[in-house]
């Protein structure tokens, strides 16, 4: 291996490295680093050494700032993840698109013979230099390829098929493919494959689940599409090129039009990532539905900050798997009802749009079932979240001093310098906020937020609203005579990020949430000239992570603890910037926060859709030049 796939091994299993004063420092989780692997970094210290300088000096040109005082390690354990089966001891958040890029590996499928279409082929080959400039491992389609054989067996018409073909394999991250027009004969195929299918799922396994990998052999043999040619598509994404779309990245246009607009085109292509090229710009579409467009000298920036991070961390719901699943009684949380009545005033700024079924967007069943199994059963999408979080729980001494933290215990899984625990077992961490080290324990979080899927500005209290709980573990408290395999009701998307505001407030900000701290998530942007006395913004300059990874958690933690290290604990709201996505807005009181964003809504210094976000960013880029 070579030195940057050493670090990234390493790395994976929660080894930090990093070089102070020309010293090499280590610090590791037990048995990771064992005497094969010691002689092996000691037998390459000068490069290892040589690359974490040049990593830094990347880092520190680019937007992502390093300056807290804890580890990207302790933040992930502290907003929830908490590693799994594989890896016990932690996931390590990767935040530097640079690092991130040296863990992908893609491929782009060849195009057809008869393909014309030259702005995209230009912006294709143009893609795959830059992507392997960063560092990204770009494999060859037969290198990444693998040799595959399936039969079809439809018993109710004794029909069966034998399908040879390659397949991409699991470890590839991407496959970027450009947007095949149909033909009349695919199109057949494609009507035939979806009436067998059919008939299969119903007759067959009586419609019980099947696989992806066995819904790809039923359907496949009739596709042109990448997603034909994947061997996990939990694995790897489907990129597609394809004509920019001008109706979805003009400003003027509705952003209600603009969702089915994305999700026609994601359902299509059948593609996690769409790329709209043109002969001047560019755009980018996934999920998250973003209408972000880039003139084509951008790039660059793009393929950095936006495409990889994209590819590294994929939209996925949070499995209920992480949750220790119970329930609580809806009405009679104060929380909670505060959380209706923050959608209900609300409804007006139309900045919450109704979700998206899936069965109404999807027509072919093939297709829905496949990524109803993706994304962990859910039926539905929605645009944006209103949460509450209850004022932090804590047992105790809220704050100890030096002398007292020093008598504390370690906690397996966290660094002693960095977090510690009480005879009690409550945890206390030690953190600078200025120049000036504090110990706080670290509180309890609890979240009411509506499901996923629901009306934000219409919720039912008995039924729409979840409790999530951050101690040790998390938590899911559902409604009480909810039964989850009878109702659809799941956590946001967007649990990390909830998660991530509400410790980091509680812990930098604690005035802000000392009674509690609505936030709101929408897919717009407000307008620099919206912005108050004591009202702040931050993360214009983030990578472009999406919705549902806990790496957006960890932005939105250090957002906080950076805005208060910079402007003091004096804060109103704090408008939380993610770029290619949307942005998070919290304040310490309901009203203040709704009146604001009512406000910003009539002036139209608030709107869906990415109209706004240039402001932010070149008042961003004023500062930076000025401070220089």
């Amino acid at each position: 291996m070579n030195t940057s796939e050493i670090l990234a091994t390493l790395t994976q299993q929660c080894v930090q490295m990093w070089v102070e004063n020309d010293t090499l420092n280590i610090r590791s989780p037990k048995g990771i680093l064992t005497p094969d692997i010691q002689a092996e970094i000691v037998a390459r210290k000068p490069e290892i050494m040589a690359f974490l300088r040049q990593g830094n000096v990347a880092i520190n040109s680019h937007s992502v700032s390093l300056d807290y005082d804890l580890s990207l390690q302790t933040i992930g354990r502290l907003i929830g993840e908490v590693g799994d089966k594989l890896n016990p001891e932690c996931k390590q958040p990767i935040i530097d698109p640079r690092l991130m890029a040296q863990r992908l590996t893609v491929t782009f499928r060849p195009v057809p013979n008869r393909y014309k279409n030259e702005e995209i082929l230009r912006f294709r080959e143009e893609l795959k230099l830059k992507l392997h400039s960063y560092g990204v491992k770009v494999l060859p389609w037969r290198q990444a390829t693998t040799e595959f054989r399936y039969e079809i067996n439809i018993p109710f018409f004794h029909w069966k098929k034998s399908i040879k073909t390659r397949v991409v394999k699991s470890g590839i991250n991407a496959v970027i493919d450009v947007d095949r027009p149909p033909s009349l004969i695919s199109r057949v195929k494609k009507f035939v494959a979806e009436k067998l299918y059919q008939i299969y799922s119903r007759f067959i396994v009586k419609e019980q689940k099947i696989s992806v990998t066995r819904i790809a052999q039923l359907i496949g043999w009739a596709e042109d599409c990448a997603a034909k040619y994947i061997e996990d598509p939990t694995n790897t994404q489907v990129i597609v090129l394809t004509e920019l779309n001008n109706d979805f990245v003009n400003s003027e246009i509705p952003y209600q039009q603009k969702i089915k607009i994305g999700l026609n085109t994601l359902i299509r292509t059948f593609s996690e990532i769409v790329i709209g090229v043109s002969s001047s710009r560019f755009s980018i579409l996934n999920m998250n539905l973003s209408d972000s467009v880039f003139s084509l000298n951008e790039i660059d920036s793009f393929v950095l900050n936006s495409l990889i991070p994209k590819v590294y961390v994929p939209i996925l719901p949070l499995p209920l798997s992480k949750f220790q699943i119970e329930q609580f009684e809806s009405q009679q949380s104060n929380y909670a009802q505060k959380l209706v009545s923050l959608g209900k005033k609300l409804a007006e700024t139309n900045l919450f749009p109704s979700g998206s079924k899936l069965s109404e967007v999807i027509k072919r069943k093939s297709y829905r079932d496949i990524v109803n199994v993706i994304v962990n059963g859910r039926t539905g999408v929605s645009y944006g979240f209103v949460a509450y979080a209850e004022p932090p729980h804590y047992v105790g001494k809220i704050e100890i001093t030096d002398r007292e933290w020093k008598n504390l215990y370690p906690i397996e899984g966290f660094s002693i310098d960095e977090v510690r625990q009480n005879s009690i077992g409550r945890r206390y961490l030690k953190t600078k906020i200025g120049k000036e080290y504090r110990f706080k324990q670290i509180p309890d979080i609890w979240i009411l937020s509506a499901r996923s899927g629901s009306n934000k500005t219409n919720l039912s209290l008995e039924s729409d609203i979840v409790r999530i709980g951050l101690t040790e573990r998390l938590l899911l408290q559902l409604p009480q005579g909810v039964d989850p395999q009878v109702v659809d009701i799941k956590p946001s998307y967007d649990v990390y990020v909830m998660l991530g505001i509400a410790l980091s407030t509680a812990l930098y900000a604690p005035n802000l949430m000392r009674n509690g701290l609505p936030m709101i998530h929408f897919h717009g942007y407000p307008k620099f000239e919206w912005f108050q006395v004591n009202e702040y913004y931050a993360g214009v300059d983030n990578p472009s992570v999406p919705c549902g990874t806990y790496e957006s958690g960890v932005f939105n933690f250090l957002g906080i603890y950076n805005l208060v290290n910079q402007q003091g604990g004096n804060i109103a709201l704090a408008s939380l910037i993610e770029p290619d996505h949307g942005t998070n807005i919290i304040a310490s009181d309901l009203e203040y926060l709704v009146e604001r964003v009512k406000i910003g809504c009539n002036k139209r210094e608030i709107e869906l859709g990415g109209k706004h976000f240039a402001s932010l960013k070149s008042v961003n880029r004023e500062q930076r030049t000025g401070n220089a």
